[in-house]
């Protein structure tokens, strides 16, 4: 007598993902109901304040005042005109008396950033290339 045996197919094991995702549609359900989003609704600008010694009196600065207005004064004479060009032509007759001239800005709070760009724009005319700009220490005073 002769058996036959029949060969079964061999089934291919199938894999259900329908489990696996519904734990990770749980997982993120949790992780997004536990996070914290912190919105910025304005921007906090702190001015720059020096706690250095007073700061002295040095012949190479010019010392370039810009009012809230938008006036300017080079070493405490007035600019006559608010344009970039008189300004170039005080700094330059200031700059003349004076070997390796650093120029100092040193604008009111209230100052217009343009103003304060026409000072940075006149001295590269006039070339100037050293530039640096005057803060207040914590008490008030210039430095």
């Amino acid at each position: 007598m002769a058996l036959q045996f029949k060969h079964r197919r061999t089934e291919e094991p199938e894999i259900n993902l329908i489990p696996f995702i519904d734990v990770l549609l749980v997982i993120l359900i949790f992780l997004m109901l536990s996070t914290t989003y912190s919105k910025f609704t304005e921007l906090q600008v702190n001015l720059p304040v020096a706690d250095a010694e007073r700061a002295r009196d040095y012949p190479r600065e010019i010392v370039v005042a810009v009012s809230a207005d938008g006036r300017y004064a080079v070493d405490k004479r007035p600019v006559d005109g608010r344009s970039v060009e008189a300004l170039q032509a005080a700094l330059r007759s200031a700059a003349a008396e004076r070997r390796d001239p650093v120029v100092v800005v040193s604008a009111d709070a209230m100052a217009a950033h343009q103003s304060v760009i026409n000072v940075m724009d006149a001295a590269r005319r006039a070339g100037l290339a050293q530039l640096t700009f005057a803060t207040q220490t914590s008490g008030g005073a210039r430095e």
